[in-house]
């Protein structure tokens, strides 16, 4: 699928330049409008197409041309209409696609490392291949914008597919969950502020910023670094950036608070809108008794729910304090599929515990209230999860699976929308193909009659 291979090819956007780098004899693979292609853009392709998963064929050449051919097309249509993507748009995707390079890759010195150049000096080469990236995926967005699907397409949709061919649905739950957190109180966060200041005193007075970080730090990704962070402007939450960039280098931060709690900050380098720093966390903690007055409030509900008191609604509304579920019935969105529901792949890698509270519960069973640990923001509570729904293993049908259905209908129909718009525009546009290609078994009227 075109789309689909768009978002692998711009995952691995750095194969690019390194492809680019290697020393063989490049030439012209094909031209769309002004856009060129090159061997080793081809050559980087196929090698992210494999890394991806894709099966290496005879037809692997042709198959990844054709997909840089189109996002080119892209590219020149979107030239043409004047489309324009935002300075903004380009840092903030260049700054994720970095993330995720230097996590692959061991860290942003190991990065600056293989490239032999500064991360500056990446940004410069990256931007302009991250915005035509985008001005491609605008392109192609504008293409499929008003693309809906209705009840009967969906029907026919799901009836021209072989029976052979539908496929198994694999078992499906979705969850609702009441959680209260303890509150954390103005002494609580006095006592955070005055452990980082104290911290902060002994380093201004000779010990070692890097060892305390160690020791005290609560930010499980830098602390077994001795605090030290590498980042870019726009990376971190705004008061961290505020004190970075009011300070010199060597400088250390008075004691700030973030959402996540109290922070201080050592610059060590800047460089533009590049630092190094050191950073210590203390996150203000709930006492005991804050825990225990949870646990008994989430009881009360427990006991209110048993005795069929209180419904399950007016329960999430009376007792969560949990902001991510309160407000929809405290149903639990899958973050991998953006869903209701849930299958266990997805469950082992977010939730395990929901799992072992609910497997054998029937639909509309509530667990007993117990400890539970928010991952994304690294908070307790007490927390009543509710089986909402169970569907086993079973082949997909258009009632218990509409959604999904759907969904792949109005993707079969982008598609051949996209199919369209591109024999239309082929004709119009400048294309050649290096005679190495004129072999090739295109989806589309690439070549010239």
């Amino acid at each position: 699928m075109i789309l689909k291979f768009i978002t692998i090819s711009f995952l691995f956007l750095a194969t690019i330049s390194f492809a680019q780098e290697r020393k063989v004899v490049d030439k012209i693979v094909a031209q769309v409008g002004d856009n060129i292609i090159l061997m080793s853009d081809l050559e980087a392709q196929k090698l992210q197409a494999i890394q991806a998963g894709m099966a290496v064929t005879k037809e692997m050449d042709c198959t990844v041309l054709e997909e840089l051919m189109y996002n080119e097309l892209l590219l020149n249509q979107a030239k043409l209409d004047s489309i324009e993507v935002s300075d903004e748009q380009v840092d903030s995707e260049m700054e994720n696609r970095l993330r995720v390079l230097e996590e692959q890759i061991g860290g942003r010195e190991k990065l600056e490392q293989f490239y032999g150049k500064s991360v500056t000096q990446i940004k410069e080469e990256f931007r302009p291949i991250i915005k035509d990236r985008l001005l491609s995926q605008e392109m192609e967005r504008t293409i499929t914008a008003d693309i809906t699907v209705t009840p009967k397409e969906v029907s026919d949709f799901f009836s021209k597919i072989p029976k052979d061919s539908i496929p198994l649905i694999n078992a499906q739950l979705s969850f609702q969950q009441i959680v209260h957190y303890p509150e954390i109180t103005k002494a609580d966060k006095k006592r955070a502020f005055d452990q980082l200041s104290e911290i902060r005193k002994n380093i201004t007075g000779g010990k070692s910023f890097d060892t305390q970080a160690r020791i005290h730090s609560m930010d499980p990704g830098s602390a077994a670094q001795g605090g030290k962070i590498t980042a870019s402007r726009g990376m971190m939450v705004p008061p961290f950036e505020a004190a970075v960039f009011s300070l010199e280098v060597g400088d250390i931060s008075d004691v700030f608070e973030s959402s996540y709690g109290y922070h201080i900050v050592k610059l060590l380098d800047r460089k533009g809108d590049d630092y190094v720093c050191q950073h210590i966390l203390i996150i203000p903690e709930y006492t005991n008794d804050a825990l225990e007055f949870s646990a008994l409030k989430m009881d009360s509900c427990y006991a209110l729910l048993k005795e069929n008191k209180i419904t399950w609604d007016d329960a999430v509304a009376r007792f969560s304090n949990d902001e991510m579920t309160k407000q929809n019935k405290g149903i639990i969105t899958n973050p991998i599929s953006g869903e209701q529901t849930w299958d266990m792949e997805d469950l082992n890698q977010v939730d395990q515990q929901i799992f072992l509270l609910t497997d054998n519960m029937e639909k509309g069973d509530i667990t007993n209230p117990n400890l539970y640990v928010d991952i994304y923001e690294r908070k307790q509570g007490i927390r009543i999860v509710r089986l909402m729904d169970r569907k086993p293993q079973h082949l997909a049908n258009l009632k218990d699976d509409y959604a999904l259905i759907k969904r792949a209908a109005e993707n079969d129909k982008k598609q051949r929308t996209i199919n369209n718009w591109i024999k239309t525009k082929i004709g119009n546009a400048y294309v050649r193909i290096d005679e190495s290609y004129q072999d090739c078994q295109f989806r589309n009227p690439w070549f010239t009659k």
